[in-house]
């Protein structure tokens, strides 16, 4: 019998989303150093995030969801780069996927879908910081066009080890 096949669709975070979401980002806090934060969420606590993210503008969160189980696979975010006001027109791009849901092309899914909201915002550029080492992570990034402007040498401490995080930047917006 062959596998069941699934598909994924790709739409804007909700607050019913806001256990699964966190569920999923406290994976990456308690197992590995791709995020810097240490102690893991509550929902409650992950709230203010998911609201600083509304359905349209500069600030998304996409999420994409296994249809016909309602599964969470992973979420893309733009977000603030810097708090003043200068850096408005950059956003600091994001993605995690759920562990089992790595190799599938959900990274991919999401980032498209994120930049192709992003294309029509006032959004000149878009980082990423990537903890090394983690390739997959690379690769995403570089299929869409980022390339490496530098990396901040063991700039966090996490698990008793020091890490670097490689910065990639990516031109976005109208070229007027």
């Amino acid at each position: 019998m062959p596998p069941e096949s699934t598909e994924v669709q790709v739409r804007a975070g909700v607050a019913s989303d806001l256990e699964a979401l966190t569920d999923l980002y406290n994976h990456y806090v308690r197992e590995t150093p791709i995020t810097f934060d240490t102690v893991a969420f509550t929902p409650e606590e992950r709230r203010p995030w998911l609201l600083s993210h509304p359905e349209d503008g500069r600030h998304r969160l996409l999420v994409a969801q296994e249809a016909p189980t309602g599964r969470i696979l992973g979420y893309a975010t733009s977000s603030p780069f810097r708090v003043k006001a200068a850096y408005d027109t950059s956003v600091e791009v994001t993605v995690y996927c759920a562990p089992d849901a790595g190799g599938r092309g959900i990274g991919t899914l999401l980032y498209k879908a994120l930049f192709e909201a992003l294309a029509e915002e006032d959004v000149h550029r878009a980082y990423a910081g990537v903890t090394q080492p983690n390739e997959a992570s690379v690769r995403l990034h570089a299929r869409f066009g980022f390339t490496h402007v530098g990396t901040y040498r063991e700039v966090g401490r996490k698990f008793g080890k020091y890490w670097d995080v490689a910065w990639y930047e990516k031109p976005l917006g109208r070229k007027d």
